[in-house]
């Protein structure tokens, strides 16, 4: 019985080295991004594309493992809680990349099209600000440390301001019909960055649960109105 527990301990610790890889590879892949827009590479962007194949396939091996991981052992208590969110977080990351690759995709859509330098700026600082949140994220859940996770609330703030403004940023291009071609895309851009950062409050809230038992969302500055 010992020995069964400890090689389930094992395939746990597997599956949280795992999910670590993954979202480096998330992380990486939103900066990635960001990166090739600012710099309107589209060679990075295809390269964006084409490596998050790498996400999808851990995505698949970690749900397969995490299936036999359950069909063979009895978790309890809180390595119950560790499995579904295992299950919870993989499905995050995945996402995580997806928004990378839509971000890459539309580096290619606006190729050669007249660009915002302040838009652009804002999005450089969003991009800044999200992948920080991600790595604090997987910090917390590796750790298993309640206080850093619930920090990601207020670093997130900053990310939903800088969303709000984009509309009217953009609006701000409507004389310009080519430049209105290229900026109404940066909206998507700006949605699939707050999307990341509120990927990244979201394991934040899971390293809540597994810690106390309890789940609830996280109250978010910019939301609060006091009741």
């Amino acid at each position: 019985m010992i020995q069964a527990r400890r090689h389930f301990h094992e395939e746990l610790d597997h599956l949280v080295g795992q999910l670590t890889s993954m979202a480096q590879l998330a992380e990486g892949a939103v900066g990635k991004a960001v990166q090739a827009l600012l710099a309107g590479d589209v060679d990075l962007a295809d390269l964006v594309v084409a490596e998050d194949q790498a996400v999808d396939d851990l995505y698949l091996a970690i749900h397969q493992e995490w299936l036999e991981t359950m069909a063979l052992q009895t978790p309890v208590a809180v390595d119950l809680r560790l499995m579904s969110v295992v299950l919870h977080l993989v499905v995050t990351l995945e996402r995580m990349g997806d928004q990378a690759t839509n971000i890459a995709k539309i580096v290619r859509s606006i190729e050669g099209l007249p660009q915002e330098p302040m838009i652009l700026e804002h999005l450089r600082e969003m991009g800044d600000l999200v992948q920080p949140m991600v790595v604090t994220a997987m910090d917390a859940f590796v750790r298993r440390d309640l206080g850093m996770a619930m920090r990601l609330p207020e670093m997130d703030e900053p990310v939903n301001r800088l969303n709000r403004s984009m509309a009217r940023e953009i609006a701000n291009c409507g004389r310009d019909l080519d430049l209105l071609e290229w900026a109404v895309p940066m909206l998507m851009v700006a949605r699939a960055l707050e999307r990341v950062g509120d990927q990244a409050v979201d394991i934040g809230e899971q390293v809540a649960f597994l810690l106390t038992g309890e789940f609830q969302e996280f109250t978010r500055p910019d939301t609060d109105d006091g009741h």
